[in-house]
């Protein structure tokens, strides 16, 4: 075993061996390695492929096959459907009809016509990278010691001085048919080389198994990474020193978590995005330095990098101690900047497009950078926001790096622009799934680790949004994130425990929900409990109880959402889950539909204030949703027993029978009432009363 102290060496010599004989499923394994460690390359970057020989479906005869991993993969977590696997020798011989630089993008349909494994994913542009090189295993990556050295000014020398000429050269060019036409010269140039740098790229590395491969791209990573470290603050403070001082960590998120719902509403004028805050020290080391007003504006160098982080960031002349609770102020301080940054991207666009350009994309900024405090990324769902912030940090490391070294270059705005309006990204992005109709959108739901509140996070997140998942009984919310985790993935939730009727708790909850996704868009007030008694045996502390959870409970947490829904300026929703007792007077019940009663009105009241704001109030009346819900402990399932003259087991089907509809009433139901609410066909109402009851004539609105 190899020791390395910049990279993580990973192979399992017993779980290799196992996979002998069979060179796709080392191909994954080693794949899956290298794509685990940030260090080594980034998410969705890089490329990996083996070549083997393998018998022709049609003939028979034994042919040279190359598997690759296919268009739009991750490494890390590539399987055998995301690669691709072709016939070598008809890739090699599209050079014959290859008409040169200006028509390369035609090559990547004629890919098709080397497919070997029907199956396969479709080929990546860097298919000819990898394909008019001999090796049998080869690793494209995009580690950030590699790309330092490559975004060097003195990129080319370091590179040959370093590894005494053994890692070749290849300056910049956009990756496809050339590039690999490039590399194969390269290769004739420089026989014996163990791997080639692409300026301002990536890096090349190769071996005869896929052992020899893994280890080959680890030496050449630990060398360059080795190197990096020796020379950071040799002949001049890292990014020049440091210019301002970081606030303390609890500060960084308080200040984080007032602004980010500004700073959301802002990049949210063309489409709903998700945000993300970090301060990590390596974000902190740079956005407080001398040199980010001269590094910033210049963007990022590897594709990748730009791709997700657009040409550059925004920086905020807001002070790190600013106070922003006065967020008309704030907005009035940061608006100009965010006319200017679009201004800069119309400008980039204009200048650079070509006939035959997609149209301008969204003119926002991607990354934010607030000195002293931290980054903020912001895109159309929260995996794409986070891996940003993972981006932009890898090119943070780009740039300490080749500044360390050298001088740090970012590619010039055209090359950029060829790539970010590339025709045959602009066809990727066009292949992606429709957006759900709440993608980009956040939502809290109030007691959503069980029941209703639960069924209607889980429809929430199935339909595209983020949820704020929360309860007050710990070990019931821990198992519910648990589950929403399996569902739907770590980027889709977030959690806070949370008792509404404790005001710092519904901050504190709406503030988790700021630092991880940028603020809140819709607010189901689902929370609540049930009392059934008699007027005579109906305590003060009973009455107390139903009036703080559920009419206090409502009040605050709407009014706490309301701060936050103002401050993003975009609209939003708020759901309440009243019930029929608010509108049918029964025995038993003078508390409970009371309070529902006052519920249903403060949900007009709000709806009548909010509306000014583009914020919509309506109200969900369930009746009877037994499955699952906390509103039959307590005694109440025996109190309505008892007030109907029937047993317990004999509610259900008595409350069906009672409907017009003879329909049970499911906690699925409610979700699907309240996604009636928030999915965007009823935009333009609020005010409204939808009975989920299975039709109850005597809760008829009107």
């Amino acid at each position: 075993m190899k020791e390395y102290k910049h990279v993580n060496y990973l192979w399992d010599d017993a779980k290799a061996k196992s996979l002998e004989g069979d060179e796709v499923a080392l191909l994954l394994y080693r794949s899956n390695l290298l794509g685990s460690d940030l260090r080594i390359t980034n998410y969705g970057g890089g490329n990996t492929s083996c070549k083997m020989i393998d018998k022709d479906p049609l003939t028979g005869e034994e042919v040279e096959v190359m598997w690759i991993k296919g268009s739009g993969g991750d490494i890390g977590t590539l399987k055998k459907s995301g690669l691709a696997a072709l016939y070598v020798e008809r890739l090699r011989n599209l050079e014959k009809v290859y008409r040169g630089i200006e028509h390369e993008d035609e090559m990547v349909e004629l890919f098709n016509h080397c497919i070997f494994d029907l199956a396969s994913k479709a080929p990546s542009i860097d298919t000819p990278l990898h394909g008019f090189l001999p090796f049998k295993h080869i690793d494209h990556l995009h580690p950030d010691a590699a790309i330092a050295i490559a975004a060097a000014k003195d990129g080319k020398k370091i590179t040959q001085e370093l590894f005494n000429g053994q890692i070749g050269w290849v300056e910049w060019q956009k990756p496809g048919f050339d590039l690999g036409l490039q590399l194969r010269a390269c290769l004739e140039e420089n026989p014996g080389i163990r791997g080639i740098m692409l300026g301002s790229h990536g890096l090349f590395t190769w071996g005869d198994t896929a052992y020899e491969s893994y280890v080959n791209s680890l030496d050449v990573i630990e060398a360059c990474a080795t190197y990096l470290e020796e020379n950071y603050g040799k002949t001049r403070p890292v990014f020049g020193g440091q210019k301002v001082e970081s606030i303390a960590a609890e500060d960084r998120k308080e200040q984080a978590a007032q602004l980010a719902p500004i700073l959301r509403g802002f990049c949210s004028s063309e489409r709903p995005m998700i945000g993300h805050f970090t301060d990590d020290e390596k974000v902190l080391e740079y956005i407080n330095s001398n040199d980010l007003e001269r590094l910033a504006p210049l963007g990022t160098s590897c594709p990748d990098h730009f791709l997700r982080t657009k040409i550059q960031p925004l920086v905020l002349n807001l002070d790190k101690n600013a106070d922003l609770s006065d967020v008309e102020a704030v907005k009035a301080q940061l608006a100009p900047l965010f006319d200017d940054y679009r201004a800069m991207y119309t400008e980039y666009y204009e200048t650079c497009k070509h006939e035959n350009s997609p149209a301008i994309r969204d003119r926002n900024p991607v990354i934010i950078l607030y000195p002293g405090v931290g980054m903020f990324a912001f895109a159309k769902d929260k995996q794409t926001t986070r891996v940003a912030a993972e981006f932009y940090i890898n090119a943070i490391n780009v740039m300490k790096g080749s500044e360390a070294v050298s001088e740090y270059t970012s590619l010039p705005r055209q090359e950029a622009f060829n790539i970010e309006y590339w025709l045959l990204e602009e066809a990727k992005l066009q292949r992606m799934p429709k957006p759900k109709p709440l993608s980009g959108k956040i939502a809290l739901v109030t007691g959503s680790a069980g029941g209703i509140g639960k069924a209607i996070a889980k429809k929430f997140a199935n339909e595209g949004a983020v949820v704020v998942l929360n309860d007050m009984n710990a070990e019931r919310l821990a198992g519910a994130e648990e589950e929403f985790i399996g569902l739907f993935g770590k980027d889709a939730v977030t959690t806070a425990e949370l008792d509404v009727t404790n005001q710092e708790q519904i901050e504190e909850a709406l503030k988790k929900a700021a630092l991880a996704f940028g603020g809140v868009d819709i607010i189901v007030n689902n929370a609540g409990l049930s009392i059934s008694k008699t007027i005579e045996d109906h305590t003060q502390k009973d009455w107390d109880l139903l009036y703080n959870v559920l009419v206090k409970g409502q009040f605050l947490v709407t009014q706490a959402a309301t701060k936050v829904l103002k401050a993003q300026a975009i609209g939003g929703d708020v759901v309440n889950i009243v019930s029929k007792n608010a509108l049918v007077s029964g025995p038993n019940n003078a508390g409970y539909g009371s309070a529902k009663a006052a519920q249903l009105h403060l949900s007009r009241l709000n709806a009548a204030e909010l509306g000014a704001a583009g914020v919509r109030v309506n109200v969900v009346n369930p009746d009877a949703v037994i499955s699952d819900s906390n509103i039959w402990a307590g005694g109440w399932a025996e109190g309505r027993a008892k007030a109907y003259g029937v047993t317990v087991e004999e509610l259900p089907a008595y409350y069906a029978k009672r409907t017009l509809l003879n329909q049970i009433i499911l906690p699925d139901d409610i979700a699907n009432a309240c996604f009636t609410f928030v999915g965007g066909n009823l935009s333009k109402s609020t005010g409204n009363v939808l009975n989920v009851d299975g039709g109850v004539a005597m809760a008829f609105v009107r």
